[in-house]
């Protein structure tokens, strides 16, 4: 067991990748305890699971080995990757999600997930791009981690990629059209365009989530996407 792993509760749910790890998606679990995740994420009845589950306390507990698909995404996709159990890494946050009174995550919980996350980028060289959460590849099905999980200060540690500040002049989007075309680009599912829109707020615009495409968020879309071209989002 490493330092970062506190148990192990194995979870009969996965099988074979088919990919190799390139993303780390970010979960909660909306259920009222983490031993009630727990059970849940190894019934084989249930039918999903998750790599880790971090318990609001701080405790990290492994489910599914790193080198196994883990049924933590369903139906996804990011980046032209349709199978995304395969290319990923699944943690799950205990938290009471939208359902039952969402809230900030906790401190110790954020402090057991920094250095797994950084010890899960380091081993399998994946770049700060592809640290999502369930919302960035499922749009149209899911919202967690939700507005409230703290992104900037997951960047901060270099782990993710930060909210860009400085906004380059003028709107390069003619029209919702071209929003669209880029937001897929970026790495969306762009089927039902307003709940993309809604992901891409919930990420990366979180004070307001309306669907609504404005001037500040094609400002951001193309600030991430001149910052990728130029290299710098690995």
């Amino acid at each position: 067991m490493d330092e970062l792993v506190h148990r192990e509760r194995p979870s009969p749910n996965f099988n074979e990748r088919t990919l190799p790890v390139s993303m780390v998606v970010i979960h909660y679990t909306e259920m009222e305890s983490a031993e009630a995740a727990l059970e849940r994420l190894c019934d084989p009845e249930a039918g999903v699971s998750a790599h880790y589950l971090i318990s609001e306390a701080g405790e990290v507990t492994r489910l599914v080995p790193e080198d196994k698909r883990a049924w933590h995404a369903g139906a996804s996709y990011w980046r032209g990757h349709k199978d995304v159990n395969s290319a990923s890494i699944g943690i799950e946050l205990d938290h009471p999600g939208h359902a039952l009174g969402y809230r900030d995550f906790s401190e110790a919980q954020f402090a057991a997930l920094v250095p797994l996350v950084a010890r899960i980028v380091k081993d399998h060289d994946i770049p700060r791009a592809n640290v999502v959460g369930h919302s960035d590849v499922a749009p149209a099905r899911k919202i967690d981690p939700g507005e409230l999980f703290p992104w900037d200060r997951l960047a901060e540690y270099g782990l993710c990629l930060p909210r860009p500040e400085k906004l380059e002049l003028g709107d390069p989007f003619d029209n919702d059209g071209a929003f669209y075309l880029a937001l897929e680009r970026f790495g969306y599912d762009v089927t039902d365009g307003r709940k993309a829109v809604e992901a891409f707020q919930r990420r990366w615009r979180p004070e307001r989530i309306d669907g609504e495409i404005d001037g500040q968020i094609r400002a951001i879309l193309f600030q991430l996407l001149l910052d990728r071209d130029r290299g710098h989002a690995r």
